[in-house]
């Protein structure tokens, strides 16, 4: 299945639904702590979570990152809210206190702090989740191609429900890009076990049931014509003992 994925991971995918308050975002921060104090590290970050950012929209989670440029880093990440809930974020002088206090010194200087628009409809989460692992995809999207990248993801969207119905995916885009950091469109796909990397799911194949023979082709060229490549490849473990909220996701609140 990983294949599946990958092959559907070669899409800009992030978005996010519509209300009356706004989509909704998540807010990531990666944090890298300082190796010799990591025990100091994740014992304040864990007290910080689970008395600020224990419940409700600003609830946090964290996952420990295992490949790649940041490997043993952590992603903090609160959401997904609205943008007009952010004003409301705790803030007040005992929360910034004791994160400056209690995290920021046991953290080295490198971070980012970014911002990702979740897109439920071309997301899928047929039921409810416990955390585990997560794959995290990220492409780069070429200048003025938004529109062109939807329609494909929305054909990526349509296979894959049809085809692997109980694969749970979401697609998020950057909501503050920057033209040299091609961290434009996020697949995030959720497993439990290490196989699940090693399955072939035959998109392309299925792609071709979905959408006509010969359809696969064509949608690769149409995906080299709108991006510039994939930024990275994740895997994130979460980290139940260092977050405020639980890791049950409820399929119901991510329609």
């Amino acid at each position: 299945m990983k294949k599946a994925i990958i092959m559907l991971l070669l899409i800009p995918v992030m978005a996010i639904s519509q209300n009356n308050e706004g989509y909704a975002v998540l807010e990531n921060g990666m944090l890298t702590p300082d190796p010799a104090k990591i025990t100091e590290f994740e014992s304040g970050l864990a007290a910080h979570n689970k008395t600020y950012h224990g419940e409700g929209l600003y609830g946090a989670r964290v996952y420990w990152i295992a490949n790649g440029k940041n490997t043993g880093s952590y992603m903090w990440v609160m959401g997904p809210l609205p943008w007009g809930e952010m004003d409301k974020r705790p803030a007040q002088k005992e929360h910034d206190t004791d994160w400056k206090k209690n995290v920021l010194p046991f953290v080295l200087p490198q971070g980012e702090q970014t911002y990702w628009k979740f897109h439920p409809d071309l997301s899928n989460f047929p039921k409810d989740v416990t955390l585990k692992n997560l794959l995290i995809d990220v492409y780069d999207i070429k200048r003025f191609k938004d529109n062109e990248m939807l329609e494909i993801l929305k054909k990526i969207h349509k296979t894959m429900v049809e085809k692997f119905p109980e694969e749970t995916f979401g697609m998020y885009t950057n909501e503050l890009p920057s033209m040299t950091d091609g961290k434009d469109l996020a697949y995030v796909s959720f497993f439990e076990k290490s196989a699940w990397m090693g399955i072939d799911g035959k998109f392309s194949e299925k792609y071709n049931e979905v959408h006509g023979a010969g359809s696969f082709e064509k949608f690769l060229e149409d995906w080299e014509d709108i991006t510039l490549g994939k930024y990275s490849s994740e895997i994130w473990i979460y980290r139940e003992d260092l977050s405020g909220l639980k890791g049950e996701i409820k399929a119901m609140a991510r329609q």
